[in-house]
Protein backbone atom coordinates (compact mmCIF):
# COMPACT_ATOMS: atom_id res chain seq x y z
CA UNK A 1 0.00 0.00 0.00
CA UNK A 2 2.90 2.31 -0.82
CA UNK A 3 3.61 4.34 -3.95
CA UNK A 4 1.80 7.13 -5.84
CA UNK A 5 -1.64 5.60 -5.50
CA UNK A 6 -1.34 4.73 -1.83
CA UNK A 7 -3.14 7.81 -0.51
CA UNK A 8 -6.09 7.23 -2.84
CA UNK A 9 -6.22 3.58 -1.85
CA UNK A 10 -6.16 4.45 1.85
CA UNK A 11 -8.88 7.08 1.46
CA UNK A 12 -11.09 4.64 -0.38
CA UNK A 13 -10.52 1.97 2.24
CA UNK A 14 -11.22 4.49 5.01
CA UNK A 15 -14.52 5.43 3.42
CA UNK A 16 -15.59 1.81 3.06
CA UNK A 17 -14.53 0.99 6.61
CA UNK A 18 -16.43 4.03 7.91
CA UNK A 19 -19.58 2.87 6.13
CA UNK A 20 -19.27 -0.59 7.69
CA UNK A 21 -18.44 0.70 11.18
CA UNK A 22 -21.14 3.34 11.36
CA UNK A 23 -23.62 0.88 9.86
CA UNK A 24 -22.76 -1.57 12.66
CA UNK A 25 -21.76 -4.16 10.07
CA UNK A 26 -18.95 -5.85 11.95
CA UNK A 27 -18.48 -8.77 9.51
CA UNK A 28 -18.02 -6.33 6.62
CA UNK A 29 -15.53 -4.25 8.61
CA UNK A 30 -13.50 -7.33 9.53
CA UNK A 31 -13.50 -8.59 5.93
CA UNK A 32 -12.28 -5.23 4.62
CA UNK A 33 -9.37 -5.02 7.02
CA UNK A 34 -8.41 -8.68 6.68
CA UNK A 35 -8.34 -8.35 2.88
CA UNK A 36 -6.23 -5.19 3.09
CA UNK A 37 -3.83 -6.89 5.50
CA UNK A 38 -3.46 -9.87 3.17
CA UNK A 39 -2.88 -7.60 0.16
CA UNK A 40 0.00 -5.76 1.82
CA UNK A 41 1.68 -7.83 4.49
CA UNK A 42 4.80 -5.73 5.15
CA UNK A 43 5.17 -3.78 8.39
CA UNK A 44 5.03 -0.37 6.71
CA UNK A 45 1.70 -1.19 5.10
CA UNK A 46 0.39 -2.55 8.36
CA UNK A 47 1.30 0.72 10.12
CA UNK A 48 -0.58 2.73 7.51
CA UNK A 49 -3.57 0.43 7.78
CA UNK A 50 -3.57 0.64 11.56
CA UNK A 51 -3.00 4.37 12.01
CA UNK A 52 -4.21 6.04 8.82
CA UNK A 53 -7.25 3.89 8.20
CA UNK A 54 -8.50 2.28 11.41
CA UNK A 55 -7.45 5.03 13.82
CA UNK A 56 -8.64 7.63 11.32
CA UNK A 57 -12.09 6.08 11.27
CA UNK A 58 -12.19 6.05 15.07
CA UNK A 59 -11.27 9.75 15.20
CA UNK A 60 -14.15 10.41 12.82
CA UNK A 61 -16.49 8.54 15.17
CA UNK A 62 -15.53 10.94 17.95
CA UNK A 63 -16.07 14.00 15.78
CA UNK A 64 -19.48 12.79 14.67
CA UNK A 65 -20.57 12.21 18.26
CA UNK A 66 -19.41 15.67 19.33
CA UNK A 67 -21.39 17.22 16.48
CA UNK A 68 -24.49 15.26 17.60
CA UNK A 69 -24.68 13.42 14.29
CA UNK A 70 -24.47 10.03 15.99
CA UNK A 71 -25.76 8.94 19.39
CA UNK A 72 -23.82 7.69 22.39
CA UNK A 73 -25.05 4.16 21.62
CA UNK A 74 -23.83 4.43 18.03
CA UNK A 75 -20.46 5.73 19.23
CA UNK A 76 -20.11 2.80 21.64
CA UNK A 77 -21.09 0.30 18.94
CA UNK A 78 -18.60 1.80 16.49
CA UNK A 79 -15.81 1.75 19.08
CA UNK A 80 -16.52 -1.90 19.87
CA UNK A 81 -16.20 -2.77 16.19
CA UNK A 82 -12.94 -0.81 15.99
CA UNK A 83 -11.61 -2.89 18.88
CA UNK A 84 -12.45 -6.08 17.00
CA UNK A 85 -10.83 -4.69 13.84
CA UNK A 86 -7.58 -4.08 15.74
CA UNK A 87 -7.72 -7.65 17.03
CA UNK A 88 -8.15 -8.91 13.48
CA UNK A 89 -5.09 -6.99 12.36
CA UNK A 90 -3.08 -8.38 15.28
CA UNK A 91 -4.01 -11.91 14.25
CA UNK A 92 -2.57 -11.42 10.76
CA UNK A 93 1.16 -12.24 10.82
CA UNK A 94 3.66 -9.81 9.35
CA UNK A 95 7.23 -10.45 8.29
CA UNK A 96 9.90 -9.56 10.90
CA UNK A 97 10.36 -5.77 10.97
CA UNK A 98 13.97 -6.02 9.87
CA UNK A 99 15.13 -4.70 13.23
CA UNK A 100 16.54 -6.62 16.17
CA UNK A 101 14.28 -7.18 19.16
CA UNK A 102 14.04 -3.89 20.96
CA UNK A 103 13.26 -5.09 24.44
CA UNK A 104 10.21 -4.97 26.64
CA UNK A 105 7.88 -2.03 27.33
CA UNK A 106 4.62 -1.59 29.22
CA UNK A 107 1.68 0.33 27.76
CA UNK A 108 -1.28 1.20 29.99
CA UNK A 109 -4.05 3.70 30.64
CA UNK A 110 -3.88 5.54 33.95
CA UNK A 111 -6.31 4.54 36.66
CA UNK A 112 -9.82 5.77 35.84
CA UNK A 113 -9.12 6.22 32.12
CA UNK A 114 -11.46 3.95 30.18
CA UNK A 115 -10.59 5.23 26.67
CA UNK A 116 -8.33 2.29 25.89
CA UNK A 117 -8.22 2.51 22.09
CA UNK A 118 -5.45 5.16 21.82
CA UNK A 119 -3.20 3.05 24.03
CA UNK A 120 -4.09 -0.07 22.10
CA UNK A 121 -3.19 1.55 18.78
CA UNK A 122 0.19 2.43 20.30
CA UNK A 123 0.72 -1.07 21.67
CA UNK A 124 0.04 -2.62 18.25
CA UNK A 125 2.36 -0.15 16.53
CA UNK A 126 5.20 -0.87 18.94
CA UNK A 127 4.69 -4.59 18.40
CA UNK A 128 4.99 -4.02 14.65
CA UNK A 129 8.25 -2.17 15.25
CA UNK A 130 9.82 -5.04 17.11
CA UNK A 131 9.10 -4.31 20.78
CA UNK A 132 7.81 -6.86 23.24
CA UNK A 133 4.74 -5.09 24.61
CA UNK A 134 2.79 -5.72 27.79
CA UNK A 135 -0.53 -3.96 27.17
CA UNK A 136 -2.39 -3.57 30.47
CA UNK A 137 -5.50 -1.92 29.04
CA UNK A 138 -7.89 0.62 30.53
CA UNK A 139 -8.08 1.88 34.13
CA UNK A 140 -4.84 0.35 35.39
CA UNK A 141 -4.56 0.90 39.16
CA UNK A 142 -1.18 2.36 40.02
CA UNK A 143 -0.36 -0.26 42.70
CA UNK A 144 -1.04 -3.03 40.17
CA UNK A 145 1.07 -1.24 37.56
CA UNK A 146 3.97 -1.01 40.01
CA UNK A 147 3.62 -4.68 40.96
CA UNK A 148 3.75 -5.61 37.26
CA UNK A 149 6.88 -3.50 36.75
CA UNK A 150 8.63 -5.19 39.67
CA UNK A 151 8.04 -8.53 37.92
CA UNK A 152 8.96 -7.48 34.37
CA UNK A 153 11.47 -4.58 34.65
CA UNK A 154 10.65 -3.04 31.24
CA UNK A 155 12.84 -0.56 29.39
CA UNK A 156 10.08 2.06 29.57
CA UNK A 157 6.47 2.65 30.55
CA UNK A 158 4.05 4.47 28.25
CA UNK A 159 0.94 5.88 29.93
CA UNK A 160 -2.18 7.13 28.17
CA UNK A 161 -4.85 9.56 29.40
CA UNK A 162 -7.55 11.16 27.28
CA UNK A 163 -9.54 13.05 29.93
CA UNK A 164 -7.78 15.93 31.75
CA UNK A 165 -9.49 15.08 35.04
CA UNK A 166 -7.14 12.09 35.22
CA UNK A 167 -4.04 14.31 35.40
CA UNK A 168 -3.67 14.00 39.20
CA UNK A 169 -3.80 10.21 38.89
CA UNK A 170 -1.37 10.32 35.97
CA UNK A 171 1.00 12.43 38.06
CA UNK A 172 0.88 9.89 40.87
CA UNK A 173 1.54 7.05 38.43
CA UNK A 174 4.47 8.88 36.81
CA UNK A 175 6.18 9.59 40.14
CA UNK A 176 5.59 6.01 41.31
CA UNK A 177 7.13 4.50 38.15
CA UNK A 178 10.05 6.92 38.17
CA UNK A 179 10.82 5.94 41.78
CA UNK A 180 11.75 2.53 40.34
CA UNK A 181 14.22 4.12 37.95
CA UNK A 182 12.07 3.33 34.90
CA UNK A 183 11.51 6.16 32.38
CA UNK A 184 7.92 7.18 31.61
CA UNK A 185 6.47 8.57 28.41
CA UNK A 186 2.93 9.98 28.46
CA UNK A 187 0.47 10.79 25.73
CA UNK A 188 -3.16 11.51 25.05
CA UNK A 189 -5.46 14.51 24.95
CA UNK A 190 -5.28 14.95 28.73
CA UNK A 191 -1.75 16.34 28.47
CA UNK A 192 -2.78 19.15 26.03
CA UNK A 193 -1.93 19.50 22.38
CA UNK A 194 1.51 20.89 23.21
CA UNK A 195 2.30 18.48 26.05
CA UNK A 196 2.42 21.23 28.69
CA UNK A 197 0.92 19.07 31.44
CA UNK A 198 3.36 16.26 30.71
CA UNK A 199 6.19 18.69 31.39
CA UNK A 200 4.43 20.05 34.47
CA UNK A 201 4.26 16.63 36.12
CA UNK A 202 7.83 15.92 35.00
CA UNK A 203 7.21 12.92 32.79
CA UNK A 204 10.40 11.84 31.04
CA UNK A 205 8.86 12.26 27.58
CA UNK A 206 5.63 13.21 25.83
CA UNK A 207 4.42 12.35 22.35
CA UNK A 208 1.51 13.87 20.39
CA UNK A 209 0.63 10.63 18.61
CA UNK A 210 1.52 6.97 18.27
CA UNK A 211 4.11 7.40 15.52
CA UNK A 212 5.91 10.12 17.45
CA UNK A 213 5.87 7.93 20.56
CA UNK A 214 7.38 4.99 18.70
CA UNK A 215 10.08 7.22 17.18
CA UNK A 216 10.99 8.72 20.56
CA UNK A 217 11.12 5.31 22.17
CA UNK A 218 13.47 4.07 19.44
CA UNK A 219 15.84 6.93 20.23
CA UNK A 220 15.95 5.87 23.88
CA UNK A 221 14.49 7.51 26.99
CA UNK A 222 16.49 8.98 29.83
CA UNK A 223 14.71 8.57 33.14
CA UNK A 224 14.76 10.49 36.38
CA UNK A 225 17.06 9.16 39.04
CA UNK A 226 15.16 6.74 41.27
CA UNK A 227 13.88 8.76 44.20
CA UNK A 228 10.70 9.25 46.14
CA UNK A 229 8.95 12.56 45.61
CA UNK A 230 5.50 13.89 46.37
CA UNK A 231 3.16 15.59 43.94
CA UNK A 232 3.45 18.87 45.84
CA UNK A 233 7.21 18.82 45.12
CA UNK A 234 6.35 19.39 41.45
CA UNK A 235 3.32 21.63 42.08
CA UNK A 236 3.98 23.93 45.06
CA UNK A 237 0.75 25.88 44.44
CA UNK A 238 -1.14 22.91 45.90
CA UNK A 239 -0.12 24.25 49.31
CA UNK A 240 -3.12 26.62 49.24
CA UNK A 241 -5.40 23.56 49.62
CA UNK A 242 -7.96 24.81 47.06
CA UNK A 243 -7.63 21.68 44.97
CA UNK A 244 -7.85 19.46 48.05
CA UNK A 245 -10.94 21.22 49.39
CA UNK A 246 -12.86 21.04 46.12
CA UNK A 247 -11.98 17.39 45.54
CA UNK A 248 -13.02 16.42 49.06
CA UNK A 249 -16.19 18.58 48.93
CA UNK A 250 -17.28 17.36 45.48
CA UNK A 251 -20.45 15.56 46.61
CA UNK A 252 -21.60 18.46 48.77
CA UNK A 253 -20.86 21.05 46.08
CA UNK A 254 -22.91 19.14 43.51
CA UNK A 255 -25.80 18.63 45.92
CA UNK A 256 -25.88 22.28 46.96
CA UNK A 257 -25.57 23.46 43.35
CA UNK A 258 -28.49 21.27 42.31
CA UNK A 259 -30.65 22.70 45.08
CA UNK A 260 -29.65 26.25 44.18
CA UNK A 261 -30.57 25.67 40.55
CA UNK A 262 -34.05 24.60 41.59
CA UNK A 263 -34.45 27.79 43.65
CA UNK A 264 -33.21 30.08 40.89
CA UNK A 265 -34.96 28.28 38.05
CA UNK A 266 -38.28 26.88 39.36
CA UNK A 267 -39.09 25.07 36.11
CA UNK A 268 -36.43 22.56 37.07
CA UNK A 269 -38.69 21.25 39.83
CA UNK A 270 -40.70 19.43 37.17
CA UNK A 271 -37.68 17.45 36.03
CA UNK A 272 -37.94 13.68 35.88
CA UNK A 273 -35.54 11.65 38.05
CA UNK A 274 -33.50 10.84 34.95
CA UNK A 275 -33.18 14.52 34.02
CA UNK A 276 -32.13 15.42 37.56
CA UNK A 277 -29.53 12.65 37.52
CA UNK A 278 -28.06 13.87 34.26
CA UNK A 279 -27.97 17.45 35.50
CA UNK A 280 -26.18 16.31 38.65
CA UNK A 281 -23.67 14.42 36.50
CA UNK A 282 -22.96 17.53 34.46
CA UNK A 283 -22.49 19.62 37.59
CA UNK A 284 -20.06 16.98 38.83
CA UNK A 285 -18.08 17.29 35.58
CA UNK A 286 -17.84 21.05 36.12
CA UNK A 287 -16.51 20.52 39.66
CA UNK A 288 -14.06 17.85 38.48
CA UNK A 289 -12.60 20.03 35.71
CA UNK A 290 -12.37 23.03 38.02
CA UNK A 291 -10.47 20.92 40.55
CA UNK A 292 -8.10 19.66 37.84
CA UNK A 293 -7.46 23.20 36.60
CA UNK A 294 -6.55 24.13 40.18
CA UNK A 295 -4.26 21.09 40.36
CA UNK A 296 -2.23 22.22 37.35
CA UNK A 297 -2.84 25.93 38.11
CA UNK A 298 -4.06 26.66 34.60
CA UNK A 299 -7.33 28.49 33.96
CA UNK A 300 -7.03 27.53 30.28
CA UNK A 301 -7.81 23.90 31.12
CA UNK A 302 -11.13 24.83 32.70
CA UNK A 303 -11.94 27.36 30.00
CA UNK A 304 -11.29 24.78 27.28
CA UNK A 305 -13.70 22.43 29.04
CA UNK A 306 -16.48 25.02 29.39
CA UNK A 307 -16.03 26.13 25.77
CA UNK A 308 -16.24 22.51 24.61
CA UNK A 309 -19.31 21.97 26.81
CA UNK A 310 -20.97 25.06 25.32
CA UNK A 311 -20.36 23.66 21.82
CA UNK A 312 -21.81 20.29 22.82
CA UNK A 313 -24.88 21.98 24.34
CA UNK A 314 -25.37 24.14 21.26
CA UNK A 315 -25.19 21.11 18.99
CA UNK A 316 -27.93 19.52 21.11
CA UNK A 317 -30.03 22.72 21.22
CA UNK A 318 -29.57 23.18 24.94
CA UNK A 319 -29.23 26.83 26.06
CA UNK A 320 -25.71 27.90 26.98
CA UNK A 321 -27.28 30.15 29.61
CA UNK A 322 -27.79 27.04 31.72
CA UNK A 323 -24.03 26.54 31.84
CA UNK A 324 -23.56 30.15 32.90
CA UNK A 325 -26.01 29.58 35.75
CA UNK A 326 -24.12 26.51 36.91
CA UNK A 327 -20.83 28.43 36.99
CA UNK A 328 -22.41 31.33 38.87
CA UNK A 329 -23.90 29.03 41.51
CA UNK A 330 -20.57 27.30 41.99
CA UNK A 331 -18.84 30.66 42.38
CA UNK A 332 -21.29 31.56 45.15
CA UNK A 333 -20.21 28.47 47.07
CA UNK A 334 -16.49 29.07 46.54
CA UNK A 335 -16.31 32.74 47.52
CA UNK A 336 -13.39 32.07 49.89
CA UNK A 337 -11.18 30.48 47.22
CA UNK A 338 -9.51 33.14 45.03
CA UNK A 339 -7.91 30.84 42.45
CA UNK A 340 -11.18 29.00 41.91
CA UNK A 341 -13.13 32.26 41.60
CA UNK A 342 -10.64 33.58 39.07
CA UNK A 343 -10.92 30.43 36.95
CA UNK A 344 -14.73 30.55 37.09
CA UNK A 345 -14.79 34.18 36.02
CA UNK A 346 -12.37 33.59 33.16
CA UNK A 347 -14.46 30.68 31.90
CA UNK A 348 -17.73 32.61 32.21
CA UNK A 349 -16.31 35.58 30.32
CA UNK A 350 -15.43 33.37 27.35
CA UNK A 351 -18.95 31.93 26.98
CA UNK A 352 -21.20 33.45 24.33
CA UNK A 353 -23.67 35.97 25.72
CA UNK A 354 -27.27 35.16 24.91
CA UNK A 355 -30.67 35.26 26.61
CA UNK A 356 -31.22 32.39 29.03
CA UNK A 357 -33.85 29.91 28.03
CA UNK A 358 -36.71 29.04 30.38
CA UNK A 359 -35.36 25.49 30.69
CA UNK A 360 -32.53 25.31 33.28
CA UNK A 361 -31.27 21.90 32.20
CA UNK A 362 -27.53 21.70 31.76
CA UNK A 363 -27.89 18.44 29.91
CA UNK A 364 -29.33 17.53 26.55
Amino acid sequence: MTGPGADTTLRGLSDRLWTAVIGRDEPAALRLVAAAADAGADAETREALLLDVVAGVQHRVGREWAANRISVAEEHAASAITDRVIATLAEHPVPPPGRPGRGRVTVACVDGEWHALPARFLAELLTLRGWRVDFLGARTPTPQLIAHLHRTNPAAVLLSASIPTHLPTAHHAVTAVQSLGIPVMVGGAAFAADGRYARLIQADAWAPDARAAADLLAQGLTGHRARQRQQIDDLPHLADQEYTFIRQSRTGLVRQSLAAMEDRWPAMRSYTPAQRERTAEDLAHIVDFLATALYVDDAALFTAFTTWTADILTARRVPVGSLRLGLAILADQLHDYPRALGFLKTATDTLPTMPTDSDPGITA
